[in-house]
């Protein structure tokens, strides 16, 4: 039996956007056009170089997923074995699961209620109490 408030209007953590103009089924008809459904592509491609060309660096790589891109960072600042890593505590499980792959250990950090991002306050806390963590 549904709850009796299932009806009411729901409260987005991140509501979806998309633009009044609708541009973005023209990408989505490009890609089935061109076979480019998998993460990668011309447009993959252009925006590596657009990236790299804004921050000022020979190359970028666009990953399948913020999990990815989470992991490959962790595994590129040298995390491993015990290493202890802050975490955002108002997050989606993927977010610590790249910490756990590289048998380190997620601390978590409360949220700041105005900003949802972590606390300040707390994440001083945390440095206190763990001086020798290897990455936020």
């Amino acid at each position: 039996m549904p709850h009796k408030d299932v009806n009411k209007k729901r409260i987005y953590l991140s509501s979806p956007h998309m633009s009044d103009e609708g541009y973005e089924m023209e990408y989505i008809k490009e890609a089935f056009d061109t076979n480019w459904i998998a993460p990668l592509g011309a447009n993959v491609d252009g925006f590596e170089r657009e990236l790299a060309t804004k921050v000022g660096v020979g190359h970028a790589a666009a990953l399948s997923s913020g999990t990815a891109a989470i992991h490959m960072a962790l595994k590129a600042a040298g995390v491993g074995q015990g290493d202890i890593v802050f975490c955002q505590s108002l997050t989606f499980s993927a977010t610590a699961n790249p910490i756990i792959y590289q048998n380190a250990i997620p601390v978590f950090i409360d949220s700041n209620y105005e900003t949802w991002n972590m606390d300040p306050k707390a994440l001083e806390e945390a440095f206190e109490k763990y001086p020798e963590v290897k990455a936020v």
